[in-house]
């Protein structure tokens, strides 16, 4: 029957019928020949057709086996989209799994990355949840739109924008933790765009072809475009299937600047007002043939598709049943009605932007209430996902008649529709605290049509409400900040208002988005400037709008106009909580802590239920090191709001910080009991279980949070760096070389690589990975300190002895610059400049070194050296004599070296085989510079005979230099006999 019924529609479809065969004669030519397209754009003006032809398009694309999906003006962000043709396609037996999944992930995060929100003042309306930080990334990348008058002229620099990036990074990193859930809050297009493409791909192995419908493009086109664009002709997304057509359908041309480049590719429907005999055409399968009939219709609807249909809908026989031909045209739509109720019925419906049951029986009068089922089958009322919608030409007809024939009618229809939404607003928010209340798109759509009414009842004494209105709605993201926006021009336009029309086209200017990315929160920091500048706010409006375009601009990286804001905040209202949680934030967003600190004590002394306000001050102490307290801000922010999970992660993370590991994993437990998907408290539960040795619990965490961020470098980076430390250094190899995959600038993972090379003897390549490390990172000291551990056991990185050192000797100034293990750090550098020959360089760094380094017995062993080459034999004794507590195998040999340099090599034997004795205690380096002490130089020639080379570090092999070099200049010593052996020392060195 369906097949029928749309063969005979088909059948009865006036005109377009060459753009209908080309469209179906292309199902027909393979992707591959040239002949083929795969983009379609229709476009016209209003009332022309579009949306039927798109309509028949569909579903000529359903007959030729396509999967369809259609979208129009419905949708507010690119994510939106995506959700839109999941949807169709899941009704069409096709469900997108991973992306459905990963879409309420991304909703999840986006709310999780809100900051929170306070408790209202007595008498004031409340503050809405914060914007999603999600979207606010997309900055980043933009040029700025300027506002209409030029009011917000600031613009951005590139270094500003970078820093900005990296801030609002840092500080989701400090919020979510997992790095993949930063980068889908940073880039969601990036991270989502990808998963639609797989699943796509995936769907067309089951069907010939995929059909994408994009209509009311004049709308959606400046935020689809450059999506589109990408997501069609470049690699940046992955590849579409080949047999994918796309349709868009708009008013005007194609953006220039987006599409110049790909004219060539797309294939043109431009739709025109029906010819003569086209309307003709769809009035005689009306039945309509009476030539006087058909000319006043021609007339009346200038042949436009949309009037031609709803003047002949009635089936007038003679010209007085369609009218006087001097009316209006909307006269014309309803002179064929001659139930006088309908007719007001008709009229009535045009009111509100879209109409349900409920919201009709509002609008039109007592009688008339039982007409919806009858007002949905008018030609001019669409249905868009339950609900009835005018079509553009005849709805702005309608309301300009009844706004002009009676003002009085008008105000009280809007007043009382006003009211009507007022009501099921409240019974939407029952229940709900202040805050949850923007948050829930239910409520809020409902305070948007009503604020929609009240400016069409009376625009100039609603628009201050409304605008600060418009400052919740800017609190809640993009999204609804258009919607809202979307909403004022509807009612400047509708209204006819000048100012009002003004007011909208300023805000849309504002909020304009000219990016490669979803969005541009730049825009919302824009409309709250106009608000701020323009409008006539209250105390408590002003207050709200400097504490949203102060959370905004904080999240763009600007935290000095951010202060800014809250400080005005604060002048005015300087209990506001919020205000002080805010620029709390801020500060913490600066690093500085304990300027963070004030403000935060103060909003939780306003604020003392506020769970938001204790979480994040809890995660200030433990960022500080304060785990204590810490632990207590964040169980009281659990007392407030149980089984939080992010608060449960934090909380166990300062508690692993203090050394409670079991304390610390029962809290991450119960975080996972509520996230099983949290993928951070995953990876740090994992770095507990591996530190109490639970070395299977730790993978087995690993692996769940692969198998839920299977793109994740972060997790990738993590599960190498654990195979490096349980010494599975293949395994760690292969999670780090897909970590760089996902982000060859990634620093931590170039050095974890590194090191996993140095370990399996691969240190030229080690060394080339630690060398991209500090490239990207200058100050990353870990990898530097890796980096002398591959020279020193290689001795590689320099064509010389003295080179390999100059480059060990930089990377250990740049550890004790930046305070990386200075005990380790100066006692390595000691040692280097002993086999340098520069002792007076001990001294000097034993003299500047931290106080809790600074110990004789620490450094006793470089100490003796230094002092003895130095010629100061006392104070060499005594470091060497401090030694032997711990190691009387070094104190033995130094006081051998030194009774050797002072009274020469005969008085020195008795010690050199005290040493000797020692047996197999003896390292191969320095049995064999004994031997040749004792002058026992057939022993010390097979020790340098079958030195294990590969066993010994390049470091030994250049101390067993050093020995035999200071040795030979001993008195008694043979210099000749040294000369030789250490000739065979230096090759030895040499063997890298």
């Amino acid at each position: 029957m369906q097949d029928l019924i749309r063969r005979r529609r088909h059948a009865g479809f006036v005109g377009r019928r060459d753009e209908l065969g080309a469209y179906r004669a292309n199902f027909g030519i393979p992707p591959e020949d040239e002949r083929h397209r795969f983009l379609y754009h229709v476009h016209g003006t209003a009332g022309v057709g579009k949306t039927s032809l798109v309509r028949r398009l569909e579903d000529s694309a359903r007959e030729h086996g396509a999967l369809v999906a259609y979208v129009d003006e419905a949708v507010n962000s690119i994510p939106e989209a995506m959700a839109a043709i999941s949807a169709q396609f899941a009704q069409q037996g096709h469900v997108f799994k991973a992306l459905d999944r990963m879409l309420a992930t991304y909703r999840q995060r986006r709310h999780e990355a809100e900051s929170a929100v306070v408790a209202p003042e007595p008498g004031v309306q409340p503050p809405s949840a914060g914007s999603m930080i999600a979207s606010q990334a997309g900055l980043f990348t933009l040029r700025m739109v300027p506002v209409v008058g030029g009011v917000v002229a600031d613009a951005m620099d590139p270094a500003q924008l970078a820093q900005g990036a990296d801030r609002l990074r840092a500080a989701l990193s400090s919020r979510l933790r997992n790095q993949d859930d930063v980068q889908l809050v940073m880039d969601p297009l990036q991270a989502l765009t990808p998963v639609l493409v797989r699943e796509l791909c995936e769907a067309a192995e089951a069907a010939p072809w995929i059909a994408l419908f994009f209509d009311t493009y004049e709308r959606t086109g400046p935020l689809l475009d450059n999506w589109l664009r990408d997501l069609l002709t470049s690699d940046r997304y992955g590849e579409l299937p080949a047999a994918t057509v796309v349709t868009l359908a708009g008013q005007g041309s194609l953006d220039a600047r987006c599409w110049a480049d790909f004219a060539e590719f797309v294939e043109e429907f431009p739709l025109e007002r029906f010819t003569a005999a086209e309307a003709r055409s769809l009035l005689a399968g009306k039945g309509i043939t009476d030539e006087r009939v058909v000319e006043v219709i021609l007339r009346l609807s200038g042949r436009l598709p949309v009037l031609v249909s709803a003047l002949a809908e009635n089936r007038p026989t003679d010209p007085g049943a369609v009218g006087d031909p001097s009316g209006t045209a909307v006269e014309r739509f309803l002179k064929w009605e001659a139930d006088p109720v309908r007719r007001s019925a008709a009229l009535a419906g045009a009111l509100p932007r879209e109409l349900n049951d409920d919201v009709f029986r509002v609008a039109v009068e007592a009688r008339a209430t039982e007409l919806f089922a009858w007002l949905r089958e008018l030609p001019f009322v669409r249905d868009r996902a339950g609900r009835a919608q005018y079509h553009d030409v005849v709805r702005t007809a309608m309301l300009r008649l009844q706004r002009t024939n009676s003002p009085q009618r008008w105000n009280e229809a809007h007043t009382r529709l006003a009211e009507a939404y007022a009501g099921w607003r409240e019974a939407a928010g029952a229940g709900m605290k202040p805050a949850e209340q923007w948050s829930d798109d239910t409520w809020n759509a409902l305070r948007r049509e009503e604020d929609y009414h009240l400016l069409c009842a009376g625009s100039r004494a609603a628009l201050p409400g409304v605008l600060r209105d418009l400052a919740d709605a800017c609190d809640c993201g993009l999204t609804v900040a258009r919607a809202w926006v979307q909403m004022l021009l509807a009612a400047g336009e509708d209204t006819d208002d000048a100012d009002l029309a003004v007011w909208a086209g300023e805000c849309r200017t504002a909020l304009a988005d000219e990016s490669d990315d979803e969005s541009d929160e730049q825009g919302i920091v824009r409309v709250l400037t106009l608000v701020l500048t323009r409008a006539e706010l209250d105390r408590a409006g002003r207050v709200l709008t400097l504490m949203v375009r102060g959370r905004e601009l904080r999240e763009l990286g600007e935290t000095d106009r951010a202060l800014r804001d809250y400080d005005a905040a604060l002048a005015l209202s300087p209990d506001e909580s919020r205000a002080h949680f805010g620029r709390a934030m801020t500060r913490k967003r600066m690093r500085d802590l304990a300027g963070a600190l004030p403000d935060f004590d103060r909003a939780v002394e306003l604020g003392p239920d506020t769970e938001w306000f204790f979480a994040e001050r809890g995660d200030l102490h433990w960022q500080a090191d304060r785990n204590e307290a810490a632990i207590a801000d964040l169980d009281r922010a659990l007392e407030l709001e149980p089984d939080t999970a992010w608060s449960l992660a934090i909380r166990g993370a300062a508690k692993d910080d203090l050394g409670r590991k079991e304390d610390a994993l029962a809290d991450l437990d119960r975080s996972l009991e509520v996230d099983p998907d949290y993928v951070w408290a995953l990876v740090r539960r994992s770095d507990i279980r591996l530190a109490l040795d639970d070395n299977d619990g730790c993978l087995a965490d690993l692996d769940r949070a692969f198998a839920l961020s299977p793109d994740s470098k972060w997790v990738a980076s993590e599960r190498g760096d654990t195979y490096r430390i349980l010494g599975r250094y293949e395994e760690a190899l292969v999670e780090l070389d897909r970590a760089l995959a996902l982000d060859p600038q990634y620093a931590p993972v170039l050095a974890a690589r590194g090191v996993s090379l140095h370990k399996l003897g691969r240190p030229t390549e080690a060394l080339d990975s630690l060398d991209r490390a500090v490239e990207l990172a200058p100050d990353y000291a870990w990898a530097r300190a890796r980096r002398v551990d591959v020279r020193l056991r290689h001795g590689v990185g320099g064509h010389s002895a003295d080179a390999v050192f100059e480059a060990v000797l930089a990377d250990l100034a740049r550890c004790v610059e930046t305070g990386y293990s200075p005990g380790w750090a100066l006692g390595l550098r000691a040692e280097v400049h002993l086999l340098r020959g520069r002792p007076a360089d001990v001294l000097a760094d034993y003299e500047t070194a931290p106080p809790e380094v600074r110990t004789d017995d620490i450094w006793a062993d470089n100490l003796s050296d230094a002092y003895r080459q130095l010629g100061q034999f006392d104070r060499a004794r005594e470091c060497a004599e401090l030694l032997r507590a711990d190691d009387p195998i070094e104190a033995d040999g130094r006081l051998a070296m030194l009774t050797s340099r002072m009274l020469g090599t005969a008085e020195a034997a008795p010690l050199w085989r005290r040493v000797l004795a020692y047996g197999d205690e003896v390292e191969p380096t320095s049995a064999i510079a004994v031997h040749c002490a004792l002058g026992d130089w057939a022993t010390a020639d097979a020790g340098l005979a079958d030195y294990p080379v590969a066993e010994i570090s390049w470091q030994d092999r250049a101390t067993l230099v050093y020995y035999l070099r200071e040795m030979s200049g001993h008195r008694g010593a043979d210099p000749t006999r040294f000369e030789l052996r250490l000739r065979r020392a230096q090759e030895i060195m040499d063997a890298r």
